[in-house]
């Protein structure tokens, strides 16, 4: 089922997969295995196994959910949909198959918007051409550090009508990014006990370079022991800058708030 997500720049949350592993060090305290291991002590079918019902892991093992595949279709007014919170889409244990399935689902819903993030720039590259890319799904990958820039580089080279970057858990500066080609950057601190402080010129960087290339910047927190901790201001004033996508729709908050 879908959940509504306390997540600000999404309104529900859709996990056709579940489960993940590590690929670098943004992983390092993801809120998702955290997630899971709770929702497993809870009792919730999705996380019981780690794709081996043997297992006695933290119910996190990459498993696709066939009857989580046709949820949106079932949604009569129009959602913001983050797709795969739990999970990352592109992950190699992920068939092909079942990626063309959900990218099918998006493209039958067009009332919903769809925002696919991924750690796997790599795979999304490689499958780009064999996925459907309507108007509603929008795709982003992850750089936590300068060490993923190169995400950036594969990120371009999909034909999405809306690029995206998520810098969070931003944790180091992202000095002279090349943003040529993206509509939106989503930057934010870790939260978490174990949370690594993000510093502040980092964020101004980014915010700037959004203003100078014309990207939508979208502040999400300062992180913390909790998400809202630190608050969610830079510089006085929040930034909740959304990419254009249609008429009736969100639209870019040019001055933010």
């Amino acid at each position: 089922m879908a959940s509504r997500s306390a997540i600000e720049w999404t309104e529900v949350t859709w996990n056709p997969t579940t489960g993940c592993d590590r690929i670098s060090a943004g992983c390092d305290n993801c809120y998702a295995l955290a997630l899971a291991k709770r929702l497993k002590a809870m009792g919730s079918a999705k996380y019981q196994a780690d794709g081996d019902p043997r297992t006695s892991g933290p119910g996190f093992g990459v498993t696709v959910h066939e009857g989580e595949l046709n949820l949106p279709l079932l949604w009569r007014e129009p959602r913001l949909v983050f797709v795969n919170s739990m999970s990352d889409l592109f992950h190699a244990r992920v068939s092909v198959d079942f990626v063309q399935r959900v990218f099918g689902v998006m493209a039958a819903t067009p009332r919903h918007t769809y925002q696919v993030l991924t750690k796997r720039a790599t795979r999304l590259e490689r499958l780009a051409s064999r996925l459907p890319w309507p108007e509603n799904v929008w795709i982003g990958v992850s750089v936590e550090n300068a060490a993923q820039l190169a995400r950036i580089a594969a990120l371009r080279n999909v034909p999405a009508a809306v690029r995206f970057v998520s810098a969070e858990p931003l944790l180091g500066p992202l000095a002279g990014v090349d943003l040529s080609g993206l509509d939106w950057l989503i930057a934010g601190g870790e939260s978490g006990p174990h949370a690594r402080p993000v510093q502040a010129e980092w964020l101004r960087d980014l915010r700037d370079a959004c203003r100078n290339a014309g990207v939508a910047f979208f502040f999400k927190q300062w992180g913390g022991r909790t998400p809202k901790t630190g608050g969610r201001t830079l510089d006085g004033r929040t930034w909740d800058q959304m990419p254009r996508f249609g008429a009736d729709r969100v639209t870019l908050v040019s001055a933010g708030r």
